[in-house]
């Protein structure tokens, strides 16, 4: 609280004569005298606390209740009365307290190995993509079967739900390989297969949560293996690994851009239910980002690209890589974990790096469709 708020004025720790010196008459008044007259006792008794109440009924502020004690309440606290004439002495002022240092702002992950991993990752991608399609196609392949098993052990472990996942690795693989080899026909053919191999696998075990085990069986089908297809129809094109490429690094970028804004400008939440972390400002931050790059891929990666499609492909990018991130999100916060694994050191799991990827590929592979043809 300010001065100003306690009502009373400071104490200057002397209730002597005024510096005009002392009105003739006037009798003392207040209980800082004793009714006697003569010698003061050696032995003082302490005074009764005076409450600091203010004055003319509760303005706090106002300069009428400094008609009111505010001084020691015991007599022998009291400092020395000074010499007539002589102002009293101010106590000099405590220092001021230190005050705590303000605490950096933490990423919440080990940003070295997180990194490393990053660029090791990039590597093997890159090289894969130009190199050799169809080794590209198992890498995906791998992160499939690998996400898949992320997913459902964790659904085992928190929720006990027990979707299969021989039919689902099988299927999902599958899916991958049928949408590079055969196209979208391929892919939702596979991907029917798989749910109906679901179904019969299943049958194998006892009757009991039979519909909750294939249900999460049929949506982790969906939201993995068939969600990547996407990625093996866009390298299906003649300039396949551009187009992939493009996708990839508008999502590194939105992700970048969303982390960098929101860890410096970020004061407003996105969504603090699902991901308290996230900020509109990263959100913008994002959409910044991914549609310089887009525009900027699409001029010069693309064949027949212009840039004012790369302003649109970026913009779709940043928002369905953060609705992708935000679902993860919702996933996780209703399983109680924070990542889905640790085999990436720095990153958490296969499907915390999915999270962003998964959803944008099909938003990714219908825009190059619309813009520059299927190829």
């Amino acid at each position: 609280m300010n001065e100003s708020s306690w009502g009373a004025p400071p104490h200057t720790g002397y209730w002597g004569p005024s510096d005009h010196g002392p009105v003739q008459g006037a009798a003392p008044a207040g209980p800082a005298y004793d009714a006697h007259v003569g010698p003061r006792p050696s032995r003082t008794e302490p005074m009764p606390v005076v409450p600091d109440v203010p004055a003319h009924g509760g303005n706090q502020d106002d300069d009428r209740g400094a008609a009111r004690m505010s001084g020691p309440s015991f007599r022998n606290e009291m400092p020395p009365a000074q010499p007539h004439g002589v102002a009293p002495q101010k106590p000099e002022p405590m220092p001021d307290a230190p005050q705590p240092s303000p605490r950096k702002k933490s990423a919440g992950r080990d940003l070295s190995a997180a990194i490393g991993v990053g660029v090791g990752l990039g590597a093997v991608i890159v090289a894969s993509l130009f190199i050799v399609k169809a080794v590209f196609v198992g890498v995906v392949a791998v992160a499939v079967v690998v996400g898949l098993w992320e997913l459902t052990s964790r659904l085992q472990e928190r929720k006990s739900i027990k979707a299969p996942l021989v039919p689902l690795a099988v299927g999902g693989a599958a899916m991958v390989v049928a949408g590079y080899v055969r196209g979208a026909e391929g892919a939702w053919a596979a991907m029917a297969l798989t749910a109906l191999a679901v179904l019969v696998w299943r049958m194998t075990e006892p009757p009991e949560n039979y519909l909750k085990d294939v249900t999460a069986g049929v949506f982790a089908a969906f939201y993995v293996p068939f969600l990547a297809t996407f990625v093996a129809l866009m390298l299906a094109a003649d300039d396949g690994p551009w187009r992939v490429l493009t996708f990839l690094l508008l999502t590194v970028v939105s992700d970048t851009g969303a982390y960098a804004v929101g860890w410096r400008f970020g004061r407003h939440k996105l969504a603090p239910r699902i991901s308290p972390g996230k900020t509109r400002e990263g959100l913008l931050g994002a959409v910044a980002f991914a549609m310089v790059a887009g525009a900027l891929c699409m001029q010069f990666l693309i064949d027949d690209g212009t840039w004012w499609q790369g302003l649109l492909l970026g913009l779709a990018v940043a928002a369905s890589a953060t609705l992708g991130d935000l679902g993860e999100s919702m996933i996780k916060r209703d399983l109680g974990i924070k990542d889905m694994g640790t085999l990436l050191p720095g990153h958490g799991g296969i499907m915390d790096r999915l999270d962003s990827l998964l959803p944008t590929a099909p938003v990714a592979w219908l825009l190059f469709v619309l813009f520059v043809g299927s190829g």
